[in-house]
């Protein structure tokens, strides 16, 4: 609700702020009226857009946080399946002790146990955990978790494979980041460290030389 309103004063509050400092404040006083129309057409798009980029923006950090503590997630699930506790208690327990590490993961499980409690269909519950977080790596969590529910196959096995998958890669992950960072390090390398290695390398070997042609003088 929030976003629908904010989506829709935008582009008023964007063009009619850009207006004012236009045709008030006097900017782009030397461009025709055209010019200044189009300046405040574009200033109402780009406040019809903002709110979906940012959005869009705070969706990837929230996904990249979630899927950076599902690993760790899912081994807490697994010691709670040993442990004998239901799938809803599970998230319960999960959700208290990542609330600091991962506020985000604890949130969507806190959230996951509660409908786990109230609706008359589990499957819905988890179903609806995918819904909120569209990430592949969760979509296998759930559906291991309904598997199990429906088959009857030993959960704490099967979360625990999970666990070393998604482990791994996010091993694969920080391992190409790595990799990266040569290619990345090389145009700071050579706009601010290599010219103050030759300053400090040949700049005593400058000054003698210098001096020397100045005492012949």
């Amino acid at each position: 609700m929030t976003y629908l309103f904010v989506s829709l004063i935008a582009p008023f509050l964007a063009g009619g702020f850009w207006a004012f400092m236009v045709f008030v404040m006097g900017m782009l006083h030397d461009k025709p009226d055209s010019m200044k129309a189009l300046s405040v057409c574009g200033a109402c798009i780009i406040g019809y857009k903002l709110p979906s980029i940012l959005l869009k923006n705070q969706v990837v950090k929230r996904s990249k946080a979630i899927q950076k503590g599902l690993p760790d997630a899912l081994d807490l699930l697994v010691i709670c399946a040993e442990a004998g506790l239901t799938i809803d208690a599970a998230f319960q327990r999960i959700a208290r002790e990542l609330g600091i590490a991962f506020p985000e993961l604890a949130d969507e499980f806190g959230l996951t146990a509660i409908e786990l409690g109230f609706l008359p269909d589990r499957r819905s519950a988890l179903e609806n955990l995918i819904k909120r977080v569209d990430l592949q790596d969760m979509r296998g969590v759930v559906t291991t978790l309904i598997q199990t529910e429906k088959y009857g196959t030993p959960l704490a096995a099967s979360l625990r494979v999970l666990s070393a998958e998604f482990r791994n890669e996010r091993l694969m992950r920080a391992e190409e980041k790595a990799a990266r960072l040569p290619a990345i390090m090389t145009i700071p390398l050579i706009v601010f460290i290599l010219p103050t290695l030759f300053v400090v390398i040949l700049g005593p070997a400058a000054c003698s030389i210098a001096d020397n042609f100045l005492n012949r003088g």
